[in-house]
């Protein structure tokens, strides 16, 4: 059981830097300002992109801020 945790919080830790990365390159270096903007709890965005878990509407929903689909975000930054 200990190994399933250790993966969970593994790809929690991608996920965050995938969402990081994605709101930089879109030209915001602050979290706040983009969670502000897109109508996100900012407190909440800056957990999730140092790895917190988060509802998959959540997600869903910071991928459309990012103008993106499920595909393109999913697309790269989890590799092994």
């Amino acid at each position: 059981m200990e190994e399933k945790e250790f993966l969970k919080e593994e790809i929690l830790k991608k996920l965050g830097k995938r969402i990081r990365k994605l709101r930089i390159a879109k030209g915001y270096s602050s979290y706040e300002y983009f969670a502000y903007e897109h109508n996100i709890s900012r407190a909440q965005f800056g957990r999730y992109e140092k790895g917190e878990d988060l509802r998959f509407s959540t997600l869903a929903k910071i991928i459309y801020a990012f103008d993106m689909t499920l595909e393109e975000f999913f697309s790269e930054g989890f590799e092994e």
